[in-house]
């Protein structure tokens, strides 16, 4: 397949966070772009509002025609579409050129300088932060982002295309289509088992995306995973250490140590020890290019975040309200740290979406463990994404294992007026599913409480 030759590419699944980057990129670059999906959503709006056609139901009839010659199209598709889908199969039984997603944003980085952010927790921030500092520090890049940044309000960035920054996602081994220069590895706890079975199959996975660095290219991996690479962490001895780590001002302060040089006084206001790490492995990839080092450790300071990364939705005297994409224990665990160590000693509400049937089944005590720690808890159904229930996985079954007296399981339309009989001081909601709509409606309703 040559770019250069496409003159529409279309996405079954246009709506998801790393489709809708790609289809901005091929919009960007002159093509028609168009596509499906299940719901309408803030996302898809404003594709269409870029010019995209966009449609959402699953019929034939409501493709353009360009899109229906097989000669100069593009069909790119995500792994959540079933394969008995009416509009994909009539793209593969009619000679169409059908990629993944992950097979497509291999072949638009391939010919770049290309930095892969890998790991089961991280990414998107990771990556995001990355982009910003290559950005601020004017580097020729592209970015390929799996949230929305706060700095350039798009999961999309196109600075010039000598150098690419994407996620490497492990989601259907989809990592394994790139070929980076530079990648990281910033987690491998155990996920998406409906996927690799065991967690031993999954790291046999991170390992052979190792495998596919391109000649001298470099792997940063968080010290203590069971992989090869310059290290990372903090106060640890790694390769790339922060030491002298305070808090001033609700940011951290620090001193960044490299294999060659040290970085005194860096500022990094993304709260959560989980995030610094992130922020200090972008860092350390962002030194592999030719950007200006003054110019990294100046951006360092001025990251704003991702939305739904621990953002802060309110911030007052009274009343501070979190929201964050945490659906995995070990997330869950890194937001209640997080909230220990900016708002210590205050009365914290957790609400919690469960995300996926076979995720809550395979986590089900490490996710009671986790969500008792909060003082109390307001749990929602499980939100099923591309699954069919599972008989006896429910958010009933996870509310009878966490060791909390101050628990409830609730539905969406009771959340605000139960958020006011608790009065917490510090709001925290979290999940991968639909409960960012709900984030909204929470944030307008107390947004001018006193």
């Amino acid at each position: 397949m040559n770019i250069k030759d496409l003159h529409s590419v279309y996405f079954i699944g246009i709506g998801g966070i790393g489709m809708s980057a790609l289809a901005r990129y091929f919009k960007f670059i002159g093509k028609n772009v168009g596509g499906y999906d299940k719901t309408e959503s803030p996302l898809t709006k404003e594709l269409v509002e870029g010019g995209m056609e966009i449609h959402y139901e699953d019929n034939m009839d409501l493709v353009p025609e360009h899109y229906k010659n097989p000669i100069g199209t593009l069909v790119v598709y995500t792994p959540a579409v079933p394969m008995d889908h009416t509009e994909y199969q009539y793209f593969v039984n009619r000679g169409f050129e059908v990629y993944k997603r992950s097979a497509v944003l291999g072949l638009v980085t391939n010919h770049s300088f290309c930095l892969a952010v890998a790991g089961t927790h991280g990414k998107t921030t990771t990556s995001s932060i990355l982009a910003h500092l290559l950005k601020e520090a004017g580097m020729p890049i592209t970015a390929f982002l799996g949230g929305i940044s706060e700095d350039f309000n798009s999961n999309f960035l196109l600075e010039g295309t000598e150098v690419s920054v994407v996620e490497a996602d492990e989601f259907d081994r989809s990592f394994l289509q790139l070929t980076p220069n530079i990648a990281c590895v910033t987690s491998m706890d155990a996920d998406h088992l409906d996927i690799y079975g065991t967690s031993e199959a999954l790291v046999q996975s991170f390992n052979d995306f190792a495998g596919r660095l391109k000649t001298d290219g470099k792997l940063f991996v968080r010290n203590g995973l069971p992989l090869e690479g310059i290290t990372y962490g903090i106060a640890d001895g790694s390769d790339y250490c922060i030491e002298n780590l305070k808090i001033e001002n609700g940011a951290y302060l620090f001193d960044l140590v490299t294999p060659e040089e040290t970085f005194k006084g860096v500022r990094f206001s993304k709260p959560g020890k989980h995030n610094l790490l992130n922020g200090l492995v972008a860092f350390a990839m962002a030194l592999q290019t030719d950007a200006p080092k003054q110019g990294l450790v100046d951006a360092m300071g001025t990251f704003k975040g991702v939305q739904r990364r621990f953002s802060y939705r309110l911030r007052r005297d009274d009343f501070v309200f979190i929201d964050d994409y945490a659906h995995h224990p070990t997330e869950i665990n890194a937001v209640y740290e997080a909230i220990e160590e900016m708002h210590p000693n205050k009365k914290v509400l957790a609400i919690f979406q469960p995300h996926l049937f076979s995720r809550t089944r395979d986590f089900i005590d490490d996710f009671a463990k986790s969500l008792e720690k909060f003082d109390s808890v307001l749990l929602l159904d499980i939100y099923p994404a591309r699954e069919k229930p599972i008989e006896g996985v429910t958010s009933e079954w996870l509310l009878q294992k966490i060791n909390n007296p101050k628990k409830k399981l609730i539905a969406k339309s009771g959340l605000i007026a139960e958020i006011k009989k608790q009065a917490p001081e510090v709001l925290v909601t979290m999940g991968a599913g639909d409960i960012g709509l709900e984030v909204v409606k929470i944030e307008k309703e107390f947004a001018h409480e006193n």
